[in-house]
């Protein structure tokens, strides 16, 4: 059970990247006003995060890749406080956003970030688990 509860929100956690990801085509224009004015080619760092995303969500379903995807989206979202950070000190240009939601969209990168990290460290075969599959 707890096995399948974990593949679960493995699927789940690939379903928001891979969504994700596929937005940075569908809405460029929600992503392009996020970017920090620090930072060249607006277009093509949208379109690229949008590639990275869909690679790492298809990753941590490939189970040769899944460890290598889980660090992926970890690296991912480590890369993009930066971003949010931005965001909330760029307050004013975001009224359609509250500070609140802002500062939630920080809370929410670590629950991504800790949701990856249980991808990490395969699930250890238990020695029952291990004997139905011999």
């Amino acid at each position: 059970m707890k096995r399948a509860v974990k593949i679960f929100f493995k699927v789940l956690l690939a379903v928001f990247f891979i969504g994700g990801g596929i937005n940075h085509f569908l809405s460029p224009d929600f992503y392009l006003k996020m970017m920090p004015d620090y930072l060249p080619a607006h277009a093509f760092l949208v379109q690229l995060s949008g590639v990275t995303e869909i690679i790492a969500g298809v990753m941590l379903l490939v189970p040769g890749l899944s460890v290598w995807g889980a660090w992926f989206i970890i690296a991912h979202l480590i890369v993009f406080f930066t971003v949010h950070f931005w965001m909330i000190q760029h307050a004013d240009r975001f009224p359609e956003a509250p500070l609140g939601l802002l500062w939630f969209r920080i809370v929410l990168q670590v629950i991504f970030i800790v949701w990856a990290w249980w991808f990490v460290s395969p699930t250890p075969v238990t020695p029952k688990a291990q004997a139905a599959a011999e």
